[in-house]
């Protein structure tokens, strides 16, 4: 019914968020992940994928900060013993690249540490989940870690050469810092073309 809401953040804590859509404020059931990524843009437009839950007693929006998260919570849901509390506390304690990874290598431990997932169900996840999970997007997303950590170590060096921090961020968040065949840059090679740039 609703695909997406688009709008001011009228208020954001770890769990909920209220998004005002022209005047109407709608209350979105975040995961942490989400809240994170609000937090980051909360002053702006933000735009949350939306997950609508109807039951007898009560009417329910959960919000996602991306179409890959918002397709992990569906199909989360749809194990037997998964609900929509669960599969949100799921994807608050792993990432969807981390839980999508758990899943194709049979990962069983790193799913069971989340909380309230018992050995049973945390083998039941795995189990169902095997080929519902794209393998080939484990390698984009552990790329995609292996980018983040060497950015963020480049920004670390780059503040302690004493390089304005609002620079430094505008700088390294709003750049692609892959090779031309794809590969991640090192950290060294983050810092070099910085230094060009600043």
């Amino acid at each position: 019914m609703y695909e997406y809401f688009q709008g001011c953040l009228a208020s954001l804590e770890p769990t909920q968020a209220v998004i005002d859509c022209n005047g109407v404020g709608y209350l979105l059931e975040i995961t942490l992940n989400t809240y994170e990524s609000l937090r980051k843009n909360a002053e702006g437009q933000v735009k949350l994928y939306a997950h609508h839950v109807v039951r007898e007693d009560a009417q329910q929006l959960f919000g996602f900060c991306d179409m890959a998260e918002r397709e992990m919570f569906r199909i989360l849901v749809g194990v037997n013993g998964v609900g929509n509390q669960t599969a949100r506390v799921m994807l608050s304690s792993l990432t969807v690249d981390e839980l999508r990874n758990a899943i194709v290598t049979q990962d069983v431990k790193k799913v069971q540490r989340v909380k309230g997932i018992g050995a049973k169900t945390a083998q039941r996840i795995v189990l169902e989940l095997a080929d519902k999970v794209d393998g080939t997007q484990v390698l984009q997303g552990a790329r995609e870690v292996q980018v983040n950590q060497a950015r963020d170590e480049a920004m670390s060096a780059l503040l302690m050469l004493g390089f304005a921090k609002p620079a430094v961020e505008k700088l390294l968040l709003n750049s692609d810092w892959n090779q031309a065949d794809g590969t991640p840059m090192t950290v060294e090679e983050i810092i070099k073309e910085g230094l060009k740039r600043l």
